[in-house]
């Protein structure tokens, strides 16, 4: 093991309160495209600039051509190695909380429990007629319709995330808020930092250590304790390994 998962597994074994914050970086070794990498879908070349798809008043004006997109670039993926390890390491009581800006529901996929999610989930859908939350696969389309209709009341679905021109849920900001100001340790993860206002949120962490695990450097790591550089998934592989050769889970 290296200096730098040895370290980690020591603070997670020791740490009385330990969060999770996590961006894109998260999902890329599950095969989800980052936001801003080098072939991240902010950089991908397109018809309609991603931010505007992406925007409420695109969704209210062309739902279809929305739908469109969305079925394009969806597929289910499954959980990798990181989304695994903080479900095991909730479950063992080593880790609090995930606050994830990610919209892909890996994180309860994989059996995490305290998640929260600043962004949303694609994996449901909410009617914007009655307010009904479903699973995206219990939505009907009729007649080649891209656009799902709600099962109980017919009018159009969306997806249960946040779209540009939306405010975050305030609950969900005061929950990883909460979580981020109580941990004794933070682990930053596969985000640049970049985006706001969840970027913010490290603001609110005043604990012992913080630790940035990203391929690229961030406007916070003047501030870390600890830079990890290599894959996420591949590092957590490394640290619940070390933990369980130490009895600590």
């Amino acid at each position: 093991m290296n200096d730098d998962v040895s370290t980690l597994a020591e603070w997670i074994a020791d740490s009385p309160s330990t969060v999770f914050f996590g961006g894109a970086g998260v999902s890329t070794e599950s095969g989800i495209p980052d936001f801003r990498g080098a072939n991240g879908f902010y950089f991908q070349e397109r018809e309609i600039p991603l931010e505007t798809v992406l925007s409420i008043d695109f969704f209210t004006k062309h739902p279809e051509a929305y739908w469109e997109w969305f079925h394009e670039i969806y597929r289910p993926v499954e959980p990798n190695g990181a989304h695994k390890a903080l479900a095991s390491l909730e479950a063992a009581g080593r880790m609090d909380a995930v606050v994830t800006q990610n919209i892909d529901g890996l994180h309860h996929r994989a059996g995490s429990r305290a998640v929260w999610e600043l962004h949303g989930n694609w994996e449901r859908l909410v009617c914007t007629g009655c307010g009904m939350v479903a699973p995206l696969g219990e939505a009907v389309t009729v007649d080649g319709d891209p656009v799902p209709a709600c099962p109980s009341c017919a009018s159009q679905m969306r997806p249960d995330i946040v779209m540009y021109g939306e405010s975050l849920d305030q609950g969900v900001i005061e929950a990883a808020v909460s979580a981020i100001a109580r941990a004794s340790t933070l682990i930053v993860a596969g985000t640049s930092l970049v985006v706001y206002p969840a970027a913010g949120l490290i603001n609110y962490f005043s604990g012992d250590h913080l630790v940035l695990m990203n391929a690229t450097p961030t406007s916070a790591d003047a501030h870390a304790d600890l830079i990890v550089r290599d894959p996420v998934a591949r590092t957590f592989d490394q640290v619940m390994a070390e933990l369980r050769e130490e009895g600590a889970i």
